[in-house]
């Protein structure tokens, strides 16, 4: 088959997968079987994988989940819908309450009372009532943006269309979810691939009566915006959605301490079978709203809630064969090759061992039969091995102490805080000095997080870098255009695609630029909280030349760990060079995450001595959250030092000296409450 004949049955592929996924997700109404559109889509990869040059931008393989529908406008939430963080293990649970004591500045013996709720595994929506009227419901879309799907909500019976309480906020976002119980699903099978698919199909029809056909059901469990909330715990607010008239979670409970929630864990989980709905775990919120509004939010998730994972789907495998692959850090991850298995209805052949490590600690050997663990869209990885299988000439597997792809040394570095070895071994060469370290930046600098460039994903990047297209970032915005031109399955349209497509993203702001350059330790919160307070990249670049390095500690978030990779990535040359030449092709904008506007603003503050009741860090956030500033030094640039507990009388009297206000901790706490 030639390339033209090539590229058109690859495009018609897409076509009828497309076409499929229209009738299955947007219809709810699925036209082909799975066998038959599973088996498609694996000749749609196949020829993907050894013509990436053909890769379409609307290839489902590029495409998460599936398109919002055209049929829906789009509203932005007032409050985002965040995401949760994940625990899977007791351990987890620890680690979860510990950030939580150290940013409160809480002893270790606190326990924490928690709200605990089933995870249930359907859809989440957002409903705005005004005086007590549903106005609007939206589905969670991307978190910042949902569908207007008001019409198909209103025909849940669980959902109230009117609210007659004098309690009621007058603006309040009824948060919950809707899903479909494992009975009423039965009925309905045939159609859909599982309850949760059921849910969403249904709340995305045309028309309304469709909609209403369905037995969906919703219940309530937190609110998104709200007008006045006198409400102090979340447990009290779940009692109040009972009384104006949602539906709530009958297991819903209120708990104390790590051990305890542990326990309820593990007995829920027994029964979780016998559910009417399903649920994938449990999550827990810190109950007070107090502590909540403390303890804020850190990325896309906030600090306060988690949801701990039910035990994962596994199955039992052979190890056929242990690959190490070099990532963007030049860490070293080995990956065990396994007969094919079916776990949680999705064929597994690789599972992560995460580290060398953990290859000597479970004594890992090609050949073992092992336990292959997944849950959810965890990586699937290896939980133990049967040693009674094992055969007398199997060796204990050797990690290589070479780079397999640039033969440099391997190192484990020494940390400072634990004074212990990590458990990861890297490649010691720097950055583009290692061609795997190097192609694995130049795939995160185009990624979805970071330039987000249209139709140039990982299989691109490899087929130039093979044809020596692209070594560096910089060479994207200088590609030889016509030399592509004459590449198999380039044409003129796929090539002016790409052109515009790079050309768009010439322009980009402070935080997503250092974000792209792959600085380690540096993702994308890290990467947000330094544009915030460089604001420019006139102010980034000064850190090359190893200015104002040191007063990156004065962000929260952002530690010694950090502020020695950024050093590390500047005293690169290689590095240097590469920033240069961004510079030359790209068009850099301010921080757009600078508060405008604040009980603080313009003012400048320092913190000295132990604080009482909250943290360094929370202290900080508070004078950011209120568009303050927090400088290092005592300097005629600071308004107000703010002391705690035995301070540091070196301070104070320079501040004296300075003529700077000095403010007790409690006096400080006052000045926030009478301009709040």
């Amino acid at each position: 088959m030639n390339g033209i004949s090539k590229k058109k049955d690859y495009l018609n592929k897409i076509r009828l997968l497309n076409k499929y996924n229209k009738f299955y997700y947007e219809k709810s109404s699925p036209v082909v079987s799975d066998q038959e559109y599973d088996g498609l889509k694996q000749d749609m990869l196949k020829i993907e994988k050894n013509y990436p040059n053909l890769i379409s931008k609307e290839s489902p393989s590029l495409k998460v989940g599936f398109k919002p529908s055209k049929n829906f406008k789009k509203i932005k939430h007032k409050v985002p819908m965040l995401s949760l963080s994940n625990a899977f293990d007791e351990e987890d649970l620890k680690n979860f309450e510990k950030k939580i004591l150290n940013f409160l500045s809480l002893k270790k013996n606190n326990e924490i009372e928690y709200s605990t709720e089933p995870k249930i595994d359907g859809i989440s929506a957002s409903l705005t009532y005004k005086k007590g009227i549903l106005a609007t419901g939206l589905s969670r879309g991307n978190g910042l943006e949902g569908e207007d799907i008001t019409e198909n909500l209103k025909t849940i019976n669980d959902i109230p269309k009117k609210i007659i309480s004098k309690n009621f906020p007058d603006e309040i976002d009824i948060r919950g979810e809707v899903f479909i119980i494992k009975n009423d699903f039965k009925k309905m099978h045939e159609k859909f691939a599982n309850a949760r698919n059921a849910a969403s199909g249904s709340l995305r029809q045309k028309n309304p009566e469709e909609t209403k056909k369905i037995p969906l059901k919703f219940i309530a469990y937190t609110f998104g915006h709200i007008g006045d909330n006198k409400i102090k715990t979340q447990s009290d607010f779940l009692f109040n959605l009972k009384n104006w008239n949602f539906k709530i979670s009958q297991y819903n409970k209120t708990i104390k301490g790590i051990k305890n929630l542990n326990l309820h864990h593990k007995k829920f989980e027994e029964k979780r079978y016998n559910l009417e709905y399903d649920v994938d775990g449990l999550v827990y919120k810190v109950n007070n709203f107090d502590l909540q509004k403390r303890l804020g939010f850190v990325a896309n998730a906030p600090r306060w809630a988690i949801a701990h994972k039910f035990s994962a789907n596994s199955s039992i495998s052979k190890i056929l064969n242990i690959d190490i692959q070099v990532g963007r850090t030049g860490a070293l991850t080995p990956v065990a090759k396994i007969e094919p298995v079916k776990i949680g209805g999705v064929v597994v052949s690789n599972a992560t061992l995460h580290n060398e490590d953990e290859i000597n600690r479970k004594d890992i050997r090609i050949g073992d039969t092992v336990k292959v663990e997944r849950a959810g869209d965890v990586i699937p990885h290896i939980v133990l091995v049967d040693k009674s299988k094992r055969e007398d000439s199997s060796k204990k597997y050797i990690f290589p102490n070479k780079c397999p792809s640039c033969g440099s040394k391997t190192v484990k570095d020494f940390n400072e805080l634990t004074k212990k070895y990590d458990a990861v071994r890297r490649c010691s060469n720097e950055d583009f000095q290692c061609e795997k370290i190097a192609m694995e930046n130049i795939k995160h600098f185009v990624s979805k997080e970071a330039l987000n460039i249209d139709g140039f994903g990982k299989k691109i990047v490899e087929k130039f870098w093979e044809l020596k297209i692209v070594k560096f970032p910089h060479d994207i915005f200088k590609l030889d255009f016509d030399k592509i031109k004459k590449l198999e399955g380039w044409g003129n349209l796929s090539v002016s695609n790409l052109k515009h497509a790079i050309e768009k993203k010439k322009k980009i702001s402070l935080d997503k630029f250092i974000y792209s350059l792959g600085i380690r330790h540096i993702g994308q919160e890290n990467a947000r909280l330094l544009a915030q307070h460089l604001k420019n990249s006139e102010s980034f670049f000064k850190l090359s030349k190893n200015i104002d390095i040191e007063n990156l500690l004065n962000i929260d978030g952002i530690g010694e760990t950090q502020i020695k990779s950024v050093r590390r990535f500047f005293s690169n040359k290689i590095n240097l060079n590469i920033l240069e030449k961004l510079k030359e092709n790209m068009k850099i904008s301010n921080s757009t995450s600078i508060k405008q506007g604040g009980i603080l603003k313009n003012k400048t503050f320092m913190f000295t001595g132990k604080l009482k009741e909250i943290s360094r860090a929370e202290a900080k956030s508070l004078v950011e959250q209120n568009s303050g500033k927090i400088i290092s030094n005592v300097n005629n640039k600071l308004n107000y030092l703010i002391i705690g507990e035995k301070p540091t009388n070196k301070k104070i009297n320079k501040a004296k000296e300075l003529n700077i206000k000095i403010l007790p901790q409690d006096e400080w706490m006052k000045m926030l409450n009478k301009t709040s």
